[in-house]
């Protein structure tokens, strides 16, 4: 029987770049494709039945490492291997801090590609050459915090961060503002902080924590 894997990333031709390099391997892989996170939890809500998601860490939409976080929180079962471009060892890290099952940086070639699905489809964790996952700072504690979240109350902080209103957050999610408040509050009581304001900067450092990996390097 063969493997089932998404590739979720917004650029088509990569998509396609990457299916190749898949189909062109010995084994046998069944491989689905989405553009967005959209469209990536629509598959998932029809069949979960998939043993590998290979997703772009900078999608469209989403805030930082929230695509990750939400995908985590939402569907815990079904393994996640970030490829990306972004090749900073602070960057790696957080991503398996979130729980990625492993990083490969989009430069490295065919064959590594395909070692590297093989052992995460093995049930080991790919992380890339000369990246050390060991550390412990504020950061890696508030990213532990982050990842208590349930999967509508990540939805909210992202809303938060877009400076939605309560009002306007209970319309886009269909649930009533009582319901957003609750979500609210718990969001407060997890993250450890006393307001939204507070919460809204939490989520922005872990989202910021990309590019200031970067400008650090």
């Amino acid at each position: 029987m063969g493997r089932r894997i998404i590739i979720v990333d917004d650029h088509p031709l990569f998509r396609a770049a990457l299916r190749q390099t898949l189909t062109g391997g010995a084994a046998q892989i069944d491989i689905d494709e989405a553009g967005d996170l959209a469209a990536l939890g629509a598959v998932l809500e029809a069949d979960r039945d998939y043993d590998l998601v290979l997703l772009d860490l900078n999608m469209p939409g989403a805030h930082g490492f929230s695509g990750l976080l939400l995908l985590r929180a939402q569907y815990p079962e079904v393994p996640v291997m970030i490829i990306s471009a972004v090749e900073d060892h602070k960057v790696i890290r957080r991503t398996f801090e979130l729980g990625a099952a492993g990083y490969l940086p989009k430069s490295v070639g065919p064959a590594e590609i395909r070692a590297a699905i093989d052992t995460v489809l093995a049930g080991g964790i790919f992380v890339p050459e000369g990246v050390n996952l060991a550390g412990d700072d504020e950061q890696s504690a508030l990213i532990r915090r982050l990842a208590t979240l349930t999967p509508q109350q990540i939805r909210v902080l992202m809303m938060l961060s877009d400076g939605l209103m309560n009002k306007q957050i209970a319309y886009e999610l269909s649930i009533s503002e009582a319901t957003v408040k609750a979500h609210v509050s718990s969001i407060l009581q997890k993250l450890n902080v006393d307001s939204r304001t507070q919460a809204v900067i939490a989520a922005s450092r872990i989202e910021q924590g990309q590019f200031d990996a970067l400008l650090e390097g």
